[in-house]
C-alpha cells in the first residue's frame, strides 16, 4: 500500500508523525481486518464484533471531543469541536441502523460490555486529553479521525479491491465518501495548524510517541474483531 494521502501539508504536524511512524502506521491502516473489507473476505463473525465495539467505541469518543471542545483555544475550535459532536452523535444514530441490518439489535449492543481493547483504547485518548493540552488530544484523536479516511482511500486503490458482492460495500462507500473525507482532510489539518501553534517541533517526540501509541491501539483493535 503506497502512502498516496492527500491529508496535511508535506511539512506539516501530520505528515511528519505519520513517516516518524511508518511500520505502525501501515500494520493499523492495511491490518488484515482492513484487507478483508477490501477484498470481501472477512468473517462475517469479526465484523459483527467490530460493529458492536465500534459503537462502545464512539460513546467514549464523544467524550473525548467534548473535553477538546473544553480545551479550544479559540471560538472558532470551540464551533468546530461542537459541530464535530453533532457529527458523531449523529454517526451512532446511523450505527443503530447499520448494525440492524446485519441483525444486531441496539438492546444487544447496548447489553454487551466494553472489550479491552475499546477500553485500552478510548480510555487512554481521554487520558491524554486530561493530562496534556489540545494539541496533545488531536494528535491521540487523529490516527482514527483521519485514518479511517486514509483506510477508505487505500481500499479503494487497493488491487485487491472487489465492489461486487462486497458485503462491506456501504462500510467503505461511507469513509471514502465526500463527508467523511472532508471531516479527515480537516483532522490532518487542525493537527498540522496546533503544531505550528503549540510547539510542536519542540515537543516532537513526545508527540510521535502518542501517535505511535494510538496506531498500535488502533491495529488492536482491529485484533479484537478478528478474534470475533
Amino acid at each position: 500500500m503506497n502512502d498516496t494521502t492527500p491529508y496535511g501539508s508535506a511539512t506539516g504536524l501530520y505528515r511528519r508523525l505519520k513517516q516518524a511512524n511508518a511500520a505502525d502506521w501501515r500494520a493499523y491502516t492495511w491490518h488484515p481486518f482492513v484487507q478483508g473489507l477490501a477484498d470481501g473476505s472477512l468473517p462475517l463473525p469479526a465484523f459483527k464484533r467490530y460493529l458492536v465495539q465500534d459503537y462502545l467505541f464512539l460513546v467514549q469518543f464523544v467524550r473525548a471531543f467534548a473535553l477538546a471542545a473544553y480545551k479550544a483555544e479559540s471560538l472558532a475550535a470551540f464551533r468546530e469541536k461542537a459541530g464535530a459532536i453533532q457529527a458523531l452523535l449523529h454517526e451512532m444514530t446511523l450505527h443503530v441502523g447499520y448494525c440492524a441490518e446485519w441483525g444486531i439489535a441496539e438492546d444487544a449492543i447496548l447489553a454487551e460490555p466494553e472489550a479491552a481493547e475499546t477500553v485500552a483504547y478510548t480510555r487512554w485518548v481521554l487520558d491524554r486529553g486530561i493530562a496534556g493540552d489540545i494539541l496533545d488530544l488531536e494528535v491521540a484523536l487523529a490516527p482514527c479521525t483521519a485514518g479511517y479516511g486514509e483506510i477508505a482511500l487505500a481500499i479503494e486503490a487497493s488491487p485487491t479491491r472487489r465492489h461486487e458482492g462486497n458485503p462491506y460495500e456501504s462500510w467503505i462507500a461511507m469513509y471514502a465518501g465526500d463527508e467523511y473525507q472532508a471531516l479527515a482532510r480537516g483532522a490532518a489539518a487542525r493537527l498540522d495548524t496546533l503544531g505550528e501553534s503549540h510547539g510542536g517541533a519542540a515537543r516532537f517526540a513526545a508527540l510521535s510517541a502518542d501517535f505511535a501509541k494510538a496506531a498500535r491501539l488502533e491495529a488492536d483493535f482491529w485484533q479484537m474483531g478478528l478474534r470475533g
